[in-house]
């Protein structure tokens, strides 16, 4: 056996020899030539990947485009076709400026240009706002007697039925030279929390409207409705029960025999003028109601023009309270931005109204999601607000079912309080945040101000958003109801 050296006697190398045996290899020297090329390589290799994504989104594109034109239910039009088309060669542009990038040397520019197209001109702008027409209005002028009251009654439906309602009774009292009294928060909704009173006397510059508790003062708490002319005399006088007489007698309103000059029946209004309405509604009573008249149809050809049938200097006389205004520029500045589309999606107990009418109103899930999807295709809108009663289940599905070219559309809905969150300050700050008719304004306020709405078919929530859109002039060529045209693809049967 060897012998093991002692660890003392092994010989030490010496530091040249440990230079030698730990040295690193000398680096590689790339020519610049060489460095040139490899980067050259990767631009290129990038390049290439980016125009196969693009060169991908435009096969897409051309198949949606190939699909809808074999659609029985499409509503595309020659100028769909045109904004499609222009799209589809703006994409072959930036894939060929992509691909001619990785050759571009020094300051020299290898730009594909349009040659001579315009294509963002507004002529192709498929969702551009609609022209209205507001020269010739056909209006009447408000100039009511100091002394002589309308004394507005509402009772069918949820807010926007009564905000309708309430415009209406604005009409009448134009014709009767009249001065309109806002119901009663113990009777009606609280309308000074979503709208401005004093913003329509601005509009018309003169005391037109007044609230239920100024009239008290005015009354000195004795109350009393002279005259009660019901415009509607079927199926109840006045469209009113016992128990909305009697609350009107709690609150301190003693009211006068129910009775209709003429034979009106809510199932089936007949169309009737100013001259009808000054013929068998004046009086010389200093208080008279006429009851609800939400289903009355007094001159609707006045209505649908913007800005309504009244005249006045504002853009239109019920609106939402300047607060909620604000605030919901504020979330449209804080989540949306200009470019969205809103929806008023309704469902909640939608199901067995609209199978009671035909064709129906509901629609499923996935054949909704098929038209919000080819309107996001014709607005090119990155994102959706969501106004809706739906389920989670409900929206949860339609969120994943919304694509365009493949990619997922957001549906964006108001989120929980949160405090970090300040576009919701001023309802906080006035002590109206938690009030569902506060939040139901705000919906329709952020709707109105949408690039492109779509509504839903049957709801007055959406008609009052169309009614504010085409006041606001923000109404958009593109504005539908949810599948308008088709009838849904599956229809449950009747009870």
């Amino acid at each position: 056996m060897k012998p093991i050296t002692p660890l003392h006697l092994i010989p030490t190398p010496s530091t040249s020899a440990l230079t030698t045996i730990f040295a690193l290899p000398p680096p590689v020297v790339l020519s610049p030539s060489k460095r040139a090329f490899d980067l050259l390589r990767y631009r290129m290799t990038e390049s290439e990947l980016h125009a196969l994504f693009l060169l991908k989104q435009q096969r897409l594109g051309l198949l949606t485009m190939w699909n809808h034109s074999f659609t029985s239910h499409s509503n595309s039009t020659s100028e769909d076709l045109k904004l499609s088309l222009l799209r589809q060669i703006s994409l072959n542009k930036e894939i060929q400026n992509v691909l001619l990038s990785s050759h571009q040397t020094g300051n020299s520019s290898n730009e594909v240009y349009d040659d001579g197209l315009d294509l963002v001109g507004s002529d192709f702008d498929r969702c551009r706002k609609v022209d209205q027409e507001v020269l010739n209005r056909r209006t009447i002028e408000w100039n009511p007697k100091s002394n002589k009251f309308l004394f507005a009654i509402c009772a069918s439906g949820q807010m926007s039925n009564h905000l309708i309602c309430l415009e209406k009774h604005m009409f009448f009292a134009a014709i009767l030279n009249r001065i309109v009294v806002i119901p009663s928060s113990k009777v009606d909704y609280q309308y000074s929390r979503v709208l401005d009173v004093d913003h329509v006397n601005n509009c018309l510059g003169r005391k037109v409207v007044i609230s239920f508790e100024e009239f008290s003062e005015i009354q000195k708490n004795q109350m009393k409705i002279d005259k009660f002319f019901c415009y509607f005399s079927k199926p109840d006088h006045c469209y009113l029960d016992d128990e909305h007489v009697k609350q009107l007698n709690n609150i301190g309103v003693s009211t006068a025999k129910l009775e209709s000059p003429w034979d009106e029946d809510i199932k089936n209004p007949s169309k009737r003028t100013v001259q009808d309405i000054e013929s068998k509604f004046s009086s010389d009573a200093d208080v008279i109601a006429i009851g609800d008249v939400f289903y009355a149809d007094v001159e609707n050809g006045w209505f649908v023009q913007p800005g309504g049938p009244i005249a006045h200097k504002c853009k239109t006389l019920i609106e939402p309270s300047h607060l909620i205004k604000v605030t919901a520029q504020r979330f449209i500045q804080t989540f949306l931005g200009s470019d969205f589309i809103a929806i008023h999606f309704r469902r909640h107990g939608f199901l067995k109204f609209c199978n009671a009418k035909r064709p129906s109103c509901f629609y499923p899930i996935p054949q909704a999601a098929n038209c919000i999807a080819s309107v996001v295709e014709r607005s090119h809108s990155p994102v959706i607000y969501l106004s809706t009663d739906a389920a989670d289940s409900e929206t949860g599905l339609l969120q994943s079912l919304v694509m365009v070219n493949g990619k997922p559309i957001p549906l964006v809905k108001r989120p929980p309080r949160n405090s970090a969150e300040k576009w919701d300050a001023l309802l906080y700050r006035h002590e109206i945040e938690d009030d569902s008719q506060v939040e139901a304004m705000l919906d329709k306020a952020i709707c109105a101000m949408s690039r492109v709405f779509i509504g839903t078919s049957g709801s007055t929530f959406t008609e009052d958003i169309l009614r504010l859109r085409k006041d606001w002039r923000s109404a958009s060529l593109c504005d539908e109801y949810l599948c308008q045209g088709q009838d849904p693809n599956f229809i449950a049967e009747n009870e």
